[in-house]
C-alpha cells in the first residue's frame, strides 16, 4: 500500500516530510528548538513521526517506543556560556580584612549553570569548588558566597572564578585584583617634642610617614581647636607644618592615613611662654657681712 504522508512533531510542530527518490526515505530539514533540550524530561525533545498510508492506516513511534524510541529523543545544545558578575571586593579595593567575603553571580538564560563547575582560584593557589562556596538559587542562576579559610597576607591579590552550564559551555574566566592592608601607616615625628615649653610663638612640626602596602599616605595637622588641615607628602615620606602657638598649653594632633583607610595618630603637647620672670624681692643676710665670711641671698621671683 503506498504512503501517503509522513510527518514529524518535534516541540509542538508538525512538519511534512518528502520522499528522497534516491535514499527511498521521508525527509525534511528542520530548525532546531531555541532553546537547550537540558530542561526538558529527560534532557531531550521527545519527537513523534506518524505514516500514513492512501488507505488511512496510521502508525505513530514516539520516544518511549521500545524499538526506535531512542533514535527519537533529540538533544539540543545551546551556545551561549554562563556570565560571571563580581559584585565584592570591586577591582582595585584596599580591604582591611584579611578574611574578606567574595561574593558574585553566575546566571545561564538556557541550559543553566552547573553548579558542580562554579569555582574560586585566588592568587595561584588550587580551584575551590563544592560545598565551600555557598550558593543560593537566583533567577537563571547561583548568588555565590566565599570567605578564605586562612588569612591572606598583606599586599595585592588576585581571584579568579569559573563556571559553566549544563551544556558544557564554559563562561569567560572573571579575574580582577585587590589589595589587603592590615597594619596601619607608619608615623614619626621630629618636632616638636613632647611637652616642650618655649618662648618662640613659630612652631614647625616635621616628621616622616609611609605604607608598605597602600601608599601614598596623606597627613593632617590640627592645632587646638582649629580645622585639621592637610599637609604636602614627599615621594620620600617626609611633610613638614609651620604653625603659630597660642599662650600657654597647645596640642597638636597629626594623622597619617593610608588608601585602606587606616590610621596612625600622634600628639604632641607644647606650651608657649612668652612672660618674663618678675624679680619681686631680694634680701642678703647678713648686710654688712665681715671680710672672708659668708652670707645668704634669697631672691623672691613669680612668672
Amino acid at each position: 500500500m503506498a504512503i501517503k504522508t509522513v510527518q514529524a512533531t518535534i516541540n509542538g510542530q508538525t512538519y511534512t516530510l518528502t520522499l528522497n527518490s534516491t535514499s527511498g526515505k521521508y525527509e525534511a530539514t528542520v530548525t532546531a528548538p531555541s532553546k537547550s533540550s537540558y530542561n526538558q524530561s529527560g534532557h531531550y525533545y521527545g519527537v513523534t513521526v506518524k505514516a500514513t498510508d492512501v488507505a488511512g492506516n496510521i502508525t505513530t513511534k514516539d520516544a518511549a517506543d521500545a524499538t526506535l524510541g531512542k533514535s527519537l529523543r533529540l538533544q539540543v545544545k545551546e551556545k551561549v556560556a554562563p556570565i560571571i558578575a563580581i559584585t565584592a571586593p570591586t577591582v582595585g579595593t584596599y580591604l582591611t580584612n584579611n578574611k574578606p567575603t567574595i561574593t558574585w553571580k553566575v546566571t545561564d538564560a538556557d541550559s543553566g549553570v552547573n553548579p558542580a563547575t562554579i569555582g574560586i582560584t585566588i592568587d595561584s593557589g588550587t580551584k575551590i569548588t563544592g560545598d565551600s562556596i555557598a550558593k543560593t538559587a537566583i533567577t537563571e542562576g547561583y548568588q555565590c558566597t566565599y570567605t578564605p579559610t586562612t588569612a591572606l597576607s598583606d599586599g595585592s591579590h588576585t581571584i579568579k572564578l569559573d563556571a559553566s552550564d549544563y551544556d558544557g559551555n564554559a563562561a569567560a574566566t572573571s579575574s580582577m585584583s585587590f589589595k589587603v592592608d592590615t597594619v596601619p601607616p607608619e608615623l614619626t615625628l621630629s618636632s616638636p617634642t613632647d611637652k616642650l615649653v618655649t618662648n618662640q610663638s613659630a612652631c614647625t612640626v616635621k616628621g616622616t610617614t609611609n605604607d608598605a602596602t597602600s601608599s601614598p599616605v596623606t597627613v593632617t595637622v590640627k592645632l587646638n581647636s582649629g580645622a585639621a588641615e592637610a599637609v604636602t607628602v614627599g615621594s620620600d615620606g617626609r611633610f613638614s607644618k609651620a604653625l603659630t602657638l597660642a599662650e600657654g598649653t597647645n596640642t597638636i594632633i597629626v594623622v597619617a592615613k593610608d588608601g585602606a583607610g587606616k590610621t596612625t595618630t600622634v600628639t604632641r603637647t607644647v606650651t608657649l611662654n612668652t612672660v618674663a620672670p618678675t624679680i619681686k624681692s631680694v634680701t642678703i643676710t647678713p648686710n654688712p657681712v665681715d671680710c672672708g665670711k659668708t652670707f645668704v641671698i634669697s631672691v623672691e621671683v613669680t612668672n
